[in-house]
């Protein structure tokens, strides 16, 4: 009986290593979580995919029209700063006066040189030419009526690859 068993078990596992994937993963971040140019360096290597995204409906009607759109390459250093920033490093959607008094606490660093911007037009937005990473887009969204809430500072993680086009809801 034992060995029985044992046989379907082995049998099992092995089916466990037919399921199907997508093509490769990304790289993943290297480094440490203190800041170091090198960790961004893959981020700056144009690439085939690109990431369209929206401003989510919300209970109190916002936009984002007019903003400026962020993509930070996700790295140990960014990944921390985002944890510090937003409370998570997936998503987020916090009041931006909340993410502003949490920015002494974050990460130090000049990671602008690989920062990708663009306008959110419309409530939406769109970047191109991207390498297989780990992103985080954020941008800053207003009521549409003004007082009817605060402004919100949204944060999303990413992933680019195969030559894909990404969606982003935030």
């Amino acid at each position: 009986m034992f060995r029985k068993t044992a046989l379907i078990l082995i049998a099992l596992a092995g089916l466990v290593g037919c399921a199907p994937t997508l093509g490769p993963p990304p790289p993943p971040p290297m480094g440490t979580a203190e800041f170091s140019t090198e960790d961004f360096s893959w981020s700056a290597v144009p690439g085939p995919n690109s990431i369209v995204g929206r401003l989510a409906p919300r209970s109190v009607s916002y936009t984002c029209h007019g903003a400026s759109v962020l993509l930070t390459p996700e790295t140990p250093w960014s990944r921390r700063r985002m944890v510090a920033l937003y409370g998570s490093a997936d998503r987020s959607a916090l009041p931006a006066d909340e993410v502003r008094a949490r920015t002494p606490s974050a990460p130090a660093g000049d990671y602008s040189a690989f920062i990708r911007r663009a306008t959110c037009e419309g409530d939406r937005f769109s970047f191109a030419g991207l390498p297989d990473g780990v992103w985080f887009v954020i941008t800053l969204a207003k009521p549409v009526t003004p007082g009817a809430g605060p402004n919100l500072a949204l944060m999303r993680r990413v992933m680019t690859r195969g030559g894909r086009i990404a969606t982003s809801e935030l």
